[in-house]
Formats: C-alpha cells, sequence, structure tokens
C-alpha cells in the first residue's frame, strides 16, 4: 500500500471530538503534496481535511429546503471520500445509498476501516468506498446528491464537469450538489451554465469543531494553512 507522505511533527496529531465520541479516525489535515500516488492526477488533488461535523450538518438542512426528491430515493455520493467522514455524517440520514470515492490507498482503507465500525454501532444505509479516478466512477441510477470539499484545483474539476453533465444529460433534474469551500465557482458559474446555484452562503462551525480544528491545522500544516471557523458553500443544481 502507498503510505501517505506526512512531515514530521511533534506529538500525536489532535483527535477531533467525533473521533474520539465514535471511535473512528476522520482526522488530520494531509496537503495534497503528501498524497501522491503516481495517478496523472495527483498533481490535481488539494489536500485531506475531514468535514466539520455541524458544517456538514447545517449544509445538509440548507439542501433539504431545495430538495426535488425524497431523501430516501436519493444516493449520496462523496467525491473525494478521504477517511470518509461525510459518508458516516451522511448515514445520519436514510439515504437510499451512499457511495465514496477516494484515490490514495491509505486514505481509502482508512475510509473502509471507519465504516465497519460506524456501521457496527449503527444502522446505516447501504455504504461503500470505492478507490478509484472519480473519472471511472459509475454514478447511481435515480437521483444523485454530491458532496465536495474543495477536493480538486481547476483542472480537474473542469473535466468532472463536464463528465457530469454528459452522465446526467438524459436524467434531468436528477443531480445535486453540495460545494464546501467553493475554489471553483467562477468556473462553475461561467463555463458550466447547465449548473444552477440555488444557494450560496457562509456556514460557521461550531464551536466545538473549531477548536478543533485549530488544532489539528497547526499540529499538521504549521503556517501553511489557517482557520477561519467557517466555509463558503454553495447548493447546485444540474439542470441542462
Amino acid at each position: 500500500m502507498i503510505p501517505v507522505k506526512r512531515k514530521r511533527r511533534k506529538g500525536p496529531t489532535p483527535r477531533h471530538p467525533f473521533d474520539l465520541i465514535h471511535g473512528t479516525d476522520t482526522g488530520n489535515l494531509i496537503p495534497g503534496e503528501d498524497l501522491e500516488t503516481g495517478h496523472a492526477h495527483d498533481r490535481h488533488i488539494t489536500a485531506y481535511h475531514g468535514v466539520a461535523p455541524s458544517l456538514f450538518r447545517k449544509l445538509m438542512t440548507r439542501w433539504q429546503t431545495f430538495a426535488q426528491h425524497p431523501v430516501e430515493q436519493t444516493a449520496f455520493i462523496d467525491i473525494g471520500a478521504g477517511k470518509g467522514r461525510a459518508m458516516l455524517l451522511a448515514s445520519e440520514m436514510p439515504f437510499r445509498r451512499i457511495v465514496g470515492v477516494e484515490l490514495h490507498p491509505a486514505l481509502a482503507a482508512a475510509a473502509r476501516s471507519n465504516i465497519e465500525i460506524w456501521q457496527s454501532a449503527n444502522d446505516t444505509p447501504p455504504m461503500r468506498l470505492e478507490e478509484a479516478d472519480v473519472m471511472r466512477l459509475r454514478m447511481p441510477a435515480g437521483p444523485c446528491l454530491l458532496f465536495l470539499f474543495n477536493p480538486f484545483d481547476m483542472v480537474l474539476m473542469d473535466r468532472l464537469l463536464d463528465r457530469l453533465q454528459n452522465i446526467f444529460r438524459d436524467r434531468p433534474g436528477e443531480l445535486d450538489l453540495l460545494y464546501v469551500n467553493d475554489e471553483q465557482r467562477d468556473l462553475m458559474r461561467d463555463y458550466h451554465k447547465g449548473f444552477r446555484e440555488l444557494w450560496r452562503g457562509r456556514i460557521h462551525h461550531s464551536r466545538e469543531d473549531r477548536v478543533a480544528d485549530k488544532a489539528i491545522i497547526e499540529h499538521d500544516a504549521g503556517d501553511m494553512y489557517v482557520t477561519t471557523g467557517y466555509e463558503d458553500c454553495g447548493i447546485w443544481r444540474l439542470e441542462t
């Protein structure tokens, strides 16, 4: 297995309360340069960082005000699933199925382990993690909700959006997209006009998440990243 290349830091990474409560390991901030696999897409990867639970839950509540299809009929798909935290959080809702795709073998293995731990303690929808290139992921039939925590740079995001438009060309209204830390928003708005932005706003973390993320980021990344205690998020729908 290809290990994650992580710079040495003093002491163990602080554990997020989510992991302390559930016995999982979804923490760390790992820069993209430390996630090489030998794949051509390596240079387009941004970083791994587990989404703040409070942010995820608030964004999901917001999406439900726009949803056209019942959650029970919708598949949740985590693009760049990392260690699987968003998948675990999504399983708190009765999605038809939950799918994650992750390119890095070590992160994919961690996600599978976390899913196993989670399912041993919780009733969940069907869940699976695919260790694969996102450009080869087969989308489930029926309504789909994609989740992205800024996984890619502009180049790969552009390719993904083109592919999604091709896949869902004959499936109008079946694709919604949740985009956290929406750095490629201009790309979507200006060059992929089939996607309509239903909502955009700033979602703040809970105090618990702010404290935990600050400690993790300072330990794992030093001054490479900063934490603001919020993320700019968007909710999009593919209409044409």
